[in-house]
């Protein structure tokens, strides 16, 4: 007897498995394996998160209007252009069924976040990797890997789970370099952490074309991951495409009010990126110091790749670590087997990250 079956590409996919956030055994965890806010939301958008919990048999604003002019005024974005989602995740996942259909191609690059090959294949397309350069987007490479076929080009920068990121002149010329017809998206999840003079969220390219997107997200430097409240600045006929296939309240009341107040918290999302910057070098010297290779990444969170050592690999630190209650992330699906990625948290917790991965590598600090 027949069954009902999905269409081809479906069970291609291998489902994406968020970081641990348990180990049996250990009753105190940190958690540094997602990414996640040191620090959690602001108090203030936790404040407005609980006051709209009187009014949860509402529906919300369709149109999260005062999320988008929030956002707007923030970033000095037109806020007509701006759709919120339920994560940027949601809006990937929408692009690709929007713009894609079988036979078609998605290209990222080699390192590239895992959603766009989840995504692309749930809309029946095909994802196409081009290779990276010391484990940076390669503009050559993925102008080269371009065809007629092509449809949407994402580009996660910063990237994760390397941490590196193109210069804006990159991303330019990687934007001139492609036909009208392809989409180029460019996924700035982790921009607020960048302070670097050559680097640029994308929203200057948005403004000068019709095949530019931006996609962000709160889950980051504003922590709020457990609510799922992405955004995308797009041209006005991309707007008018997603809004189309979107879900009528696809973003909650909760969500709205608390992305609002995290948004114009801007004291709290300066504190969050000093402490970063502070932690982020320290934890990538001291990694550096005990041996362990490092890129210079720019977001919440640094790659280490250990020694292609049995006992002192990947694998063996990741255990090490979880013995000592602490879980960061492997990277095997992302073709890095040599790697884990550990989220920049508070000091407490990046000096036991070094300390027990002194221990496991056998030096003293």
């Amino acid at each position: 007897m027949s069954t009902p079956q999905p269409h081809p590409g479906i069970m291609d996919i291998a489902p994406y498995v968020g970081g641990d956030s348990n180990v049996e055994g250990q009753d105190r965890i940190i958690k540094l394996s997602s990414n996640e806010g040191a620090f959690g939301p602001s108090a203030k958008a936790a404040e407005a998160c609980r006051d709209v919990a009187a009014s949860l048999h509402r529906y919300p604003d369709g149109g999260a209007l005062a999320l988008r002019q929030a956002i707007g005024e923030r970033h000095g974005l037109n806020p007509a252009r701006i759709v919120c989602g339920a994560g940027s995740d949601e809006l990937i996942a929408l692009l690709c069924n929007a713009y894609t259909e079988p036979g078609d191609q998605v290209l990222h690059s080699r390192h590239g976040f895992l959603m766009y090959a989840i995504s692309a294949r749930a809309a029946g397309a095909a994802p196409v990797t081009a290779e990276e350069n010391d484990l940076t987007a390669d503009v050559d490479a993925l102008l080269e890997r371009v065809t007629e076929r092509t449809r949407i080009l994402f580009l996660a920068n910063p990237n994760n789970p390397t941490g590196t990121y193109l210069p804006a002149a990159e991303v330019q010329r990687l934007r001139q370099g492609l036909r009208d017809d392809v989409l180029l998206v460019i996924d700035a999840a982790y921009a607020e952490y960048v302070k670097r003079d050559d680097y640029a969220d994308g929203a200057e390219l948005v403004d000068g074309g019709d095949n530019v997107v931006m996609t962000r997200t709160f889950s980051k430097i504003h922590g709020l991951g457990g609510l799922r409240l992405g955004w995308a600045y797009c041209p006005t006929a991309v707007v008018d495409v997603l809004n189309r296939v979107r879900g009528p309240f696809n973003v909650s009341a909760a969500a709205i009010a608390a992305g609002v107040a995290a948004i114009e918290d801007r004291d709290f999302t300066a504190m969050v990126r000093d402490h970063n910057d502070t932690w982020l070098a320290w934890t990538r010297d001291e990694l550096r110091k005990l041996g362990v290779s490092v890129p210079d990444g720019v977001g919440n969170f640094l790659l280490a790749c250990f020694p292609d050592e049995p006992g002192r690999d990947a694998a063996a630190a990741d255990a090490f670590l979880k013995q000592r209650g602490i879980i960061v992330r492997r990277v095997d699906g992302y073709g890095l087997p040599r790697c884990l990625r550990i989220t920049i948290g508070l000091e407490e917790e990046m000096r036991a990250v070094i300390n027990s991965l002194s221990e496991f590598l056998g030096q003293n600090q």
